[in-house]
């Protein structure tokens, strides 16, 4: 753990390219941000675009221990996202790797930038079934049992 370091959440998702290699090499890139280390990470899931256009995403969770503040944290991971060549052409398009911070320690941050906890992360099955993989604590039966009938299954 880094000192001064909080806990903080990752959902990753890709479905361009080789996805699954994609979200592999973007875990491992967790782990060399500033400051940052990368705790764990859970499998991965294959889940249909939400929201979204083009083929199946794999995604996955990841806990990180970081000193860098949310925005900071935030940054690094749309610095990521640029090298593996994400473009934003309209809104849900699809992506070759898109990072979405989901919970940064017990804050509650609401900026023009940035929400936390994730404002749409318990509607999601291919967030909260990776999630609970590896924190069961932050994901409690009743948001799995709503998420129920999505389709986001282990690789």
């Amino acid at each position: 753990m880094v000192a001064g370091a909080v806990s903080a959440f990752v959902a990753l998702g890709a479905n361009l390219g080789d996805a699954v290699a994609t979200v592999r090499q973007a875990i491992a890139a967790l782990d060399g941000l500033p400051q940052t280390t990368l705790v764990r990470a859970s499998g991965l899931y294959r889940s249909a675009p939400w929201e979204a256009s083009g083929p199946d995403f794999i995604n996955a969770v990841a806990e990180v221990s970081t000193a860098l503040d949310a925005h900071a944290l935030l940054a690094a991971l749309h610095g990521l996202e640029q090298a593996a060549g994400r473009e934003r052409p309209y809104l849900n398009a699809p992506r070759t790797l898109d990072l979405d911070l989901l919970l940064y320690g017990d804050e509650q941050i609401a900026t023009p930038r940035l929400t936390v906890p994730h404002p749409r992360m318990w509607e999601r099955a291919f967030v909260l079934r990776p999630l609970a993989e590896i924190a069961p604590g932050q994901v409690g039966a009743a948001a799995l049992a709503a998420v129920a009938a999505q389709d986001a299954r282990p690789l």
